[in-house]
């Protein structure tokens, strides 16, 4: 079965975008996954096809209406539909390799991209939609965060990288960040490769990339590595 990504947008043609190319394009035309837009436009409500109101109690900004979101949701997702339905958004809590990880196992995504000040709180409940944070700063609207999100599913479908290893090895798969890597030429403008990696010994090169791992997770993500020292410890 084709994992499937329906994407509710009021921008359609931002997508497939950049996942239309490189692996993420090339599984596109396998069949290895597929991408569907919907426009929420013609979804809104009266003459004008109001898609947002005012915020109750006041306020700065417009917020998208529940009955608009809710119709438009209600048409993608069939009643026995278990694919989870995720909104961006910087109130979320924060996305993980283990959510992506999670997300590939099933049958794909609906992902809802919010664009004003939000969406009506209602909805969001009704759907128990999955509200998930890029990081700590504020976009335009959820659909760069959607092709984000969507590359990070997509390189881990069966059959899309060349190995096995290359979604095993990287950062946050082990709650590490990813050694140094190195290529050709060995000397370059003074710098060395470090001579481990070239010893061919595969029990010392596996230890100096753990310690590598370890340290660099240390200095530049303490609250990883924070995480990673309990888990080790219990």
């Amino acid at each position: 079965m084709t994992w499937q990504a329906d994407i509710l947008t009021l921008f359609p043609e931002m997508f497939p975008g950049p996942l239309g190319c490189s692996l993420a394009g090339r599984a596109l035309e396998r069949n290895l996954w597929a991408c569907r837009t919907h426009d929420l436009r013609p979804f809104g409500q009266g003459v004008h096809k109001a898609l947002d109101d005012a915020p109750f109690g006041g306020g700065a900004g417009m917020v998208m209406r529940p009955d608009v979101l809710d119709d438009a949701l209600t048409s993608v997702r069939q009643a026995d539909d278990g694919r989870p339905v995720i909104y961006p958004t910087p109130r979320g809590r924060r996305l993980e390799q283990k959510d992506i990880a999670r997300y590939v196992q099933g049958e794909g995504v609906v992902i809802l991209c919010g664009r004003f000040e939000g969406v009506d709180e209602r909805v969001l409940e009704k759907h128990a939609i999955e509200q998930v944070c890029m990081g700590d700063f504020v976009l335009s609207g959820g659909e760069i965060p959607a092709l984000a999100l969507l590359d990070g599913c997509v390189r881990l479908l069966p059959g899309v990288m060349g190995s096995a290893l290359s979604g095993e090895e990287e950062s946050f798969s082990a709650g590490l960040l990813e050694y140094p890597q190195y290529t050709r030429p060995a000397t370059w403008e003074g710098r060395d490769v470090p001579p481990v990696l070239l010893s061919g010994n595969h029990g010392e090169i596996a230890r100096w990339r753990d310690e590598k791992s370890i340290a660099v997770t240390r200095t530049r993500r303490p609250d990883l590595w924070a995480v990673y020292e309990q888990q080790q410890q219990s």
